[in-house]
């Protein structure tokens, strides 16, 4: 892999889009490689996956504008359809999957992080789909996933202007779910950048998520993202076949099992996730 650094500790995988040069962007390889990089998780142990960029100043600064000024019609809808490919896969990936971003989610870095389960970012952290002002329109799932994330009106709003936003608004309009800072001593000194505050609290938050029930939490994650694109009577039933589906695991079985116990002084087992 040029583009894609891969790190797996415990029970949680990191995958780092690194074109620091370019900031991250999107080119047709580097889609090639997270879509590889996916493939090739091993979903046996790992139960949480983080998904960042390389660099102090960019998580995904947008789509490879290079590479896309020249395309025809049809190679734009192919590039589209590349991107969109690989977005989903992250999106219905049977794992949670934290975005951690910090610096330009501009574009199609906007879109990745939308795709993910979970957004938090660094104080920094700008995010924006500008494409109107380039002659297209988003093509990795921005005018889908923003819309349902935030409100078609907000959408709206930052798609046709092509205006950026910082942190503070993403999370006011529940664009992201965390917003981090520096860590400073008493005099006022950076202890932690921002960045590395925010990439520690992805780490703690997928170490969380890969403690409890690997099969109830994948179930949680389909029912959720499932039910969104059914009505509640559909929904509700999607819901009774995942719940239903957790029982007679060896997890449920455990879990259920250590509530009920009553010796106090018992200490929890890692879920075997079977």
């Amino acid at each position: 892999m040029d583009y894609i650094l891969y790190e797996q500790n415990g029970n949680v995988a990191t995958i780092t889009i690194n074109r620091e040069k370019a900031l991250n962007a999107l080119n047709s390889q580097v889609l090639d490689e997270l879509n590889a990089t996916l493939d090739a998780v091993d979903l046996a142990t790992v139960r949480c996956l983080v998904i960042t960029g390389a660099g102090a100043k960019s998580f995904v600064a947008g789509a490879d504008i290079g590479e896309m000024s020249s395309l025809t019609k049809a190679e734009g809808e192919a590039f589209g359809k590349k991107g969109n490919d690989v977005f989903r896969k992250i999106e219905t990936f049977p794992i949670p999957v934290i975005a951690a971003v910090n610096g330009f989610a501009l574009g199609g870095g906007c879109e990745i992080s939308m795709s993910c389960d979970i957004r938090i970012c660094s104080d920094n952290a700008v995010f924006g789909q500008p494409e109107v002002g380039l002659g297209i329109t988003p093509g990795f799932g921005g005018t889908q996933r923003l819309a349902r994330l935030v409100g078609a009106g907000m959408a709206k709003q930052m798609i046709y202007t092509a205006r950026n936003i910082k942190a503070a608004d993403a999370y006011r309009i529940g664009l992201v779910n965390e917003v981090y800072s520096a860590e400073v001593d008493a005099d006022g000194n950076v202890v932690k950048s921002a960045q590395e505050v925010m990439l520690a609290a992805a780490q703690k938050m997928a170490a969380t998520i890969a403690k409890n029930a690997p099969i109830a939490v994948r179930n949680c994650k389909k029912a959720i993202n499932d039910g969104l694109d059914a009505d509640m009577d559909q929904a509700v039933v999607i819901e009774e076949k995942l719940f239903g589906d957790c029982f007679e695991t060896e997890d449920q079985k455990y879990g259920m099992a250590f509530f009920l116990d009553k010796n106090k002084e018992k200490v929890k087992e890692p879920f075997q996730n079977k």
